[in-house]
């Protein structure tokens, strides 16, 4: 079975039959000097930053890989109350962090 995730704080169809802790996953990535200049010149015409999107949502699916192998590690089915979180840790680099609360659930 394949962990579950929410970003409510329950699931309709199971009950919350013990709560496991905090689960987090994130992953920090750096701009690239050559999306940059793509970036800029789509800033000046308009338009979506494709560069940038692909990015963002990569680093994503990572963070949210990693948070579910850590409620994998605790026994978790799955995980509520799911949120992201960025910050900026350096110049041109930011961390993107997915976190959670891992539970194990009853029908």
């Amino acid at each position: 079975m394949s962990i579950r995730i929410t970003t409510q704080d329950r699931f309709d169809d199971h009950e919350i039959a013990q709560t496991l802790g905090l689960v987090r996953g994130n992953t920090i990535r750096a701009r690239h000097i050559g999306k940059d200049i793509l970036a800029l010149f789509r800033m000046l015409v308009g338009g979506e930053i494709g560069e940038y999107t692909k990015m963002l949502g990569e680093s994503r699916e990572q963070a949210i890989d990693r948070m579910v192998a850590e409620a994998e590690q605790l026994g978790a089915d799955a995980i509520v109350c799911m949120r992201f979180s960025t910050s900026a840790v350096a110049q041109g680099a930011a961390e993107l962090l997915a976190y959670g609360t891992a539970v194990k659930l009853r029908d």
